[in-house]
């Protein structure tokens, strides 16, 4: 049976970095298997203008701070960044946290992002085209680089497409993000496999993770029976620990 990984990711809106800090240090130190953050320039929920801050800039810091959990974004906006520069960020990252680094990316889609800062926003169909453009370009440069990845630098994809964003994930992916409830987790796992099989690829090799809500952390084994291996629930401030700790319990059992 698939052992069940779990993880948070702490919500970099409303909030301080000293209070980041103490809860990504909380969770390591409790036993979570991941540690996130998101990658948006703007709150995404409650007060549009409320205090925010950057993903990568973070990640550096959870890097250092962290000693055991894989570390990343879920998901990188692929358009934010150079990918050969995004595979350099990653790859210095994965140095510093002595190899649990993750790159996850995905196609973009918060339009504030976008025009705040200077991208152009196109569509749908443009960003998943410079999405698969751009992934090739990643896993090259981290071919290239000098020294290499210390650890597996798994390649994430976030995204719930079926028809685009799946066969990605089936083409380069380690490991594919999407959300919950089990039956959206199960649909969208079924055509993974499809695309899997599409392209030549044994589907148990994609890490199938899956982020919830602090109000979905009992009986886990739901998102285990539809497919994911990898439960990681989004906290904001305060970063009250408690949905975590009720993930780590259910892990526990379920993996014993």
């Amino acid at each position: 049976m698939t052992k069940l990984k779990v993880g948070i990711q702490i919500h970099p809106q409303g909030t301080s970095v000293e209070a980041m800090r103490a809860a990504w240090i909380a969770a390591d130190e409790l036993g979570a298997d991941s540690i996130w953050v998101w990658d948006h320039f703007y709150p995404l929920y409650d007060d549009p203008d409320a205090t925010h801050f950057e993903a990568w800039t973070l990640l550096a810091t959870m890097a250092a701070d962290t000693k055991h959990a894989m570390i990343g974004t879920l998901v990188t906006g692929n358009n934010y960044r150079n990918p050969e520069l995004l595979a350099d960020m990653a790859r210095t990252l994965d140095h510093v946290s002595d190899g649990r680094m993750y790159l996850a990316v995905g196609a973009g889609w918060f339009e504030r992002d976008y025009d705040e800062y200077g991208y152009e926003f196109g569509t749908v169909g443009s960003r998943l085209r410079q999405l698969e453009a751009d992934l090739p370009r990643m896993i090259n440069r981290l071919a290239k680089l000098n020294p290499g990845v210390v650890g597996s630098l798994p390649l994430l994809i976030g995204g719930s497409g079926k028809k685009v964003t799946l066969r990605l994930v089936a083409e380069y992916a380690d490991a594919w993000n999407c959300f919950g409830p089990p039956e959206n987790v199960a649909e969208l796992s079924g055509i993974l496999d499809e695309w899997c099989a599409k392209v030549g690829r044994d589907p148990r090799e994609v890490e199938r993770t899956v982020a919830i809500s602090p109000d979905d952390v009992e009986d886990i084994g739901r998102y285990l029976d539809a497919g994911a291996s990898h439960v990681i629930v989004g906290l904001g401030h305060p970063f009250d620990m408690t949905p975590l700790e009720r993930l780590i319990e259910q892990r526990n059992a379920l993996n014993a």
